[in-house]
């Protein structure tokens, strides 16, 4: 359908928005990696969206902020050593994963304001984006959810919640990346490509994958059995049906959570490479075919990460790049599906 310069222009605007959003969200879960990894998610005991913007200034609001973290079960089971100087040194990370939050709430409310005041986003299409701002509001009510799991008797986090928090960033960068291309690249037909069933297969397969890490993240299940491709001394280590009911193993069991993200991450690397080798002669959109390439790529360098970051025990860099690059393949693999879906 043709649309006027101007049409064109201000869709280009708005999605140019979205993908700032978009990249504001992946530094999000970056930093969120970060926080998790140097033990700092838990340093913040209570929750102020509205009037938490600022950091302790004097040493007076830094005793106050403190004594409430030495109330913690964190506190309390873990770091009973630390004074305040040691905390300051946890806090920053958390106290800017918080405000990273908040900028991107900004940053999406205030543009979007102007864009629909000036006409840029149809009124048919309002509810979209109104959508997203409620789904990064409840996204901030689900983070403070998953750190309040930690303050009560355990001194870590529920991998239930950890993985839900994860998901739904997911979820809300899917959606705002998703519309971003729809106004960039705007469909041509009315058919989905033959290959649309199997891009969403492989994207489903990675997004899958990604969860199953989440959970491995919760349990600190990346700490054992730091070796590869065996498990110890076998494929499939001892006690990975421990737990009754069973299925409480693939959520609650730290063996066979790692023991399942390894087989999802080895299978979703086979289907990408045949993906990739069958996409060589396939007839696919001009933008589909180094798109497939770059995920085949990114999937090499997720996997070396995956290995490495197992083999060293998780250290931070390599744990937060694993993550970083997850995201990376996700992104490919939206990009390719949504080529895919009307030609």
């Amino acid at each position: 359908m043709f649309k006027p310069e101007k049409t064109i222009q201000q869709d280009r605007s708005v999605a140019i928005w979205l993908l700032v959003c978009c990249g504001l969200v992946f530094c999000m879960v970056v930093l969120g990696g970060v926080t998790r990894l140097t033990g700092s998610g838990l340093s913040m005991t209570d929750w102020r969206p509205l009037m938490g913007w600022l950091p302790p200034f004097t040493n007076a609001e830094w005793q106050r902020v403190f004594d409430l973290y030495q109330q913690s079960p964190e506190f309390l089971k873990i770091n009973y050593h630390m004074d305040v100087s040691a905390f300051k040194g946890i806090f920053w990370l958390e106290y800017l994963h918080r405000l990273l939050g908040r900028i991107i709430g900004i940053a999406f409310l205030v543009p979007f304001l102007f864009f629909s005041i000036k006409g840029y986003i149809k009124t048919s299409e309002l509810p979209k984006y109104l959508l997203m701002f409620i789904l990064g509001g409840l996204q901030g009510v689900l983070g403070w959810y998953m750190v309040k799991s930690g303050l009560i008797d355990n001194p870590y986090v529920s991998q239930y919640r950890l993985s839900a928090h994860l998901s739904a960033a997911f979820i809300i960068y899917a959606y705002m990346f998703w519309v971003a291309m729809s106004l960039l690249f705007p469909a041509k037909g009315t058919q989905r490509h033959p290959w649309y069933a199997k891009s969403l297969f492989v994207t489903a397969l990675t997004s899958i994958t990604i969860v199953s890490g989440g959970f491995v993240a919760g349990l600190k299940a990346g700490k054992i059995y730091n070796t590869f491709p065996l498990m110890g001394d076998s494929f499939i280590p001892p006690g990975t049906m421990a737990l009754k009911p069973y299925w409480r193993n693939f959520f609650e069991n730290m063996t066979t959570v790692q023991f399942d993200h390894r087989i999802l991450a080895i299978f979703t690397f086979i289907v990408i490479v045949g993906f990739w080798i069958k996409s060589r002669k396939a007839d696919l959109p001009a933008r589909s075919k180094p798109a497939i390439n770059a995920l085949l790529h990114t999937a090499i360098l997720q996997v070396a990460l995956g290995i490495s970051t197992l083999l060293m025990a998780v250290p931070i860099f390599l744990g937060s790049s694993h993550q970083a690059v997850a995201m990376i393949l996700f992104t490919i693999s939206l990009y390719i599906l949504h080529s895919l879906r009307r030609v």
